[in-house]
């Protein structure tokens, strides 16, 4: 006759079970992702929700919570596309989640003159379309006065000149240029091999490739290796107003048309 199993035994078995489903689903398949800044501007914003797909590039130890070090190397890898918004563990010290496109691949010649990527000596066409106008919110302030306007019906919000880049082969984005700063004007950049070149579609906030890697700033060339993930979709946006203990507020705060949005 069998003993029975004590209903202690049989909890802890479920909970065994769900610690590994949840790790082999977050390191092998999707993963939640926040975003934490304006560095994505226009098309991602404070206070929205993503699932990363961990499957298009491969597998590193990055793709395992906490980079586990379970992977040597990179398995199944494949190198993204230019246009690509990826999420990495940022250089130098590879802890820190961070979201850019991917402009430049290994052996790509990378420049910035006058605010216009240049690709291979080639510029990205860059044509100027309507600005980007949101609400001003508590997660997501205007950038400064200049920026800043008043709606008709009295509300803050932010307008931004935006532009429309096309990459090579015909994929384009929007990207944000407050006007001129420092990393307008760039030496040529050449992406070594197993490297990446990865950009902010704000251009003017965002501490991208082209600043030398340092822990809060810059992040220069980045590993393939550090790669996470492919942005895939928006599962939940808020403009940061909810209050936690008064679940009504998480209705009025969510940004609604913003889920669903793909990548």
């Amino acid at each position: 006759m069998k003993k029975p199993k004590s209903e202690t035994a049989d909890f802890l078995g479920f909970l065994l079970k769900l610690a590994i489903f949840v790790f082999v689903l977050r390191s092998f398949i999707f993963a939640p992702f926040s975003i934490p800044s304006e560095s994505m501007l226009p098309r991602l914003m404070v206070g929205d929700y993503l699932l990363v797909a961990k499957w298009p590039y491969g597998y590193s130890r990055h793709s395992l919570p906490w980079s586990v070090p379970l992977i040597s190397g990179r398995v199944f890898s494949h190198l993204p596309a230019r246009g690509d918004v990826v999420v990495f563990k940022a250089p130098p010290g590879n802890r820190t989640d961070y979201i850019k496109r991917v402009i430049g691949l290994p052996g790509d010649l990378i420049q910035v003159k006058s605010g216009q990527v240049m690709l291979n000596g080639t510029p990205i066409p860059k044509v100027r379309v309507a600005d980007f106008v949101a609400p001003a919110s508590p997660n997501s302030p205007c950038f400064s006065p200049d920026f800043t306007e008043r709606a008709s019906d009295g509300t803050e919000r932010c307008r931004y000149p935006q532009f429309r880049e096309t990459l090579p082969g015909g994929r384009s984005y929007n990207v944000l240029d407050l006007g001129p700063t420092e990393a307008d004007d760039t030496p040529v950049y050449t992406v070594p091999a197993d490297d990446l070149f990865l950009m902010g579609d704000d251009r003017d906030r965002s501490a991208d490739s082209r600043f030398a890697a340092m822990e809060g700033g810059g992040i220069g060339m980045v590993p393939v290796e550090n790669l996470v993930g492919r942005a895939m979709v928006s599962v939940f946006s808020t403009d940061g107003s909810a209050n936690w203990f008064l679940p009504w507020t998480w209705v009025s705060a969510a940004r609604w048309r913003r889920i669903g949005e793909q990548f």
